[in-house]
C-alpha cells in the first residue's frame, strides 16, 4: 500500500508538498522525504506528534531517544507508518529543528496501490516557498485565575485572619 501526504507547513502563506511513501517505511523514512522536499539538509532534531482532528499535540515520536531512560519515547527508526495512521488516525505534527520550530500539519489524504516503476518516496506535487526563517509562533496559554477567582472558588475572605487556619507566628 502507499500512503499519500500533504504536508503544510504552519504558516500565512500557502507552503506545502505533497508526497507519496510505501505504508510499510518508517517515520524516519517519512522524516527524510519532508526534510528533502522542503529543502532542508536532514541534520537537526526533529519529532512527529500524533495528533487528533483538532492538531492537538499527542504522543511523541522523536529522531532520536534523548529522554531520561533508555525506551522511555517511541523513536521514528522503529516506528512503522501503517501502525501509527490508518483511515481513522490521519493527522500528526512534525516539529523539526527545536531552535527554529518548523512546525508542519501532516496529513494522510489517500491509501492507493503501489504503481510499478515509481520510486518511493515520491514527491507528487509541491506548492509555495519556504521562507528564510521559521514562521513566529503565538503561544496561547490558559487563562490565569485573578485573585478574585481564587477566593471564589475557596470561599476565602483575606480580611479575616481568624478563619484562615494558620498560624501567622510559624516562623
Amino acid at each position: 500500500m502507499i500512503y499519500r501526504f500533504r504536508i503544510i507547513l504552519d504558516t500565512h502563506e500557502d507552503v506545502f508538498r505533497d508526497i507519496e511513501i510505501e505504508a510499510d517505511n518508517n517515520l524516519e523514512d517519512l522524516h527524510n522525504a519532508i526534510t528533502q522536499a522542503f529543502g532542508f539538509d536532514g541534520q537537526e532534531m526533529a519529532s512527529f506528534y500524533v495528533s487528533n482532528d483538532l492538531w492537538e499535540e499527542g504522543e511523541e515520536i522523536s529522531l532520536f531517544d534523548v529522554s531520561d531512560e533508555p525506551g522511555g519515547v517511541k523513536i521514528m527508526g522503529e516506528t512503522i507508518l501503517e501502525d501509527v495512521l490508518d483511515e481513522e488516525n490521519t493527522r500528526l505534527l512534525y516539529v523539526y529543528d527545536f531552535l527554529s520550530m518548523w512546525t508542519f500539519m501532516v496529513e494522510l489524504a489517500d491509501i492507493g496501490e503501489r504503481e510499478e516503476g515509481r520510486m518511493y518516496p515520491n514527491l507528487m506535487f509541491a506548492h509555495g516557498e519556504i521562507p528564510e526563517e521559521a514562521p513566529e509562533k503565538e503561544f496561547i496559554s490558559e487563562e490565569i485565575e485573578t485573585e478574585d477567582d481564587f477566593e471564589e472558588d475557596f470561599d476565602l475572605d483575606p480580611e479575616d485572619y481568624d478563619n484562615l487556619d494558620f498560624d501567622e507566628n510559624w516562623n
